[in-house]
């Protein structure tokens, strides 16, 4: 503040500056509070999808592992090997959304290809299923990294924007009104004295005429 203090120009023009600085502080920080108002009701809903989120995936991860496991057990690994061969790599694609200003995925697709129709089936019914419960689990994950990427950069957002509500609300507002009230104090007592002096000069002046005469 020391060094604004002594960028703001003496009198009535330093007045004003202060008036619109603190105006504007002011203005910011209601609506700043706004923003983190709305911000943290979306945190809260984002940190319930990425729990659901999370529930979910670790649901279903252990039902397609259980269901891998049986597979091995009844034909050997070989057999996963002949069936995994079959399926190509997924593909994943996020969408991204903006909510007041922070840009955050908000969905996400996974495009798992089906087994190619010259491909080896599975040799057993547990490696079908396992697929089955891996595709499930493939999903799962994908809408649970989106939810969990999501939750953690609104959050970051919403500690950014308190932050800089209670550096305005704590000290930059408070300095400012600080500084108008001494300005104010500053202007008032140059007026009073130029009125005194304006007194004397009158009265003076009048004296001169009195001894003319």
């Amino acid at each position: 503040m020391t060094g604004a203090a002594r960028r703001t120009p003496p009198g009535r023009a330093g007045r004003l500056r202060l008036r619109h600085n603190l105006d504007v502080a002011v203005r910011g920080a209601d609506l700043l509070e706004q923003k983190l108002r709305i911000l943290r009701s979306e945190h809260e809903q984002l940190l319930r999808a990425e729990e659901a989120a999370a529930l979910a995936w670790r649901d279903l991860l252990p039902e397609a592992e259980t269901w891998l496991l049986r597979g091995l057990l009844l034909s050997g690994e070989g057999a996963l090997d002949s069936a995994a061969a079959g399926i190509g790599p997924a593909g994943v694609t996020v969408h991204w959304t903006a909510s007041m200003g922070v840009r955050h995925p908000a969905e996400v697709s996974l495009a798992v290809p089906a087994r190619a129709p010259t491909a080896a089936a599975a040799s057993n019914t547990a490696l079908v299923h396992a697929e089955a419960a891996y595709r499930r689990a493939l999903r799962a994950a994908g809408e649970y990294a989106v939810a969990h990427a999501a939750a953690e950069l609104v959050g970051a957002e919403v500690i950014g924007t308190r932050h800089r509500v209670r550096a305005l609300r704590r000290h930059w507002i408070p300095r400012l009104r600080e500084e108008l009230a001494r300005a104010d104090l500053a202007l008032e007592q140059s007026e009073h004295e130029d009125a005194v002096r304006r007194r004397w000069a009158a009265r003076a002046a009048a004296d001169d005429r009195s001894a003319a005469e």
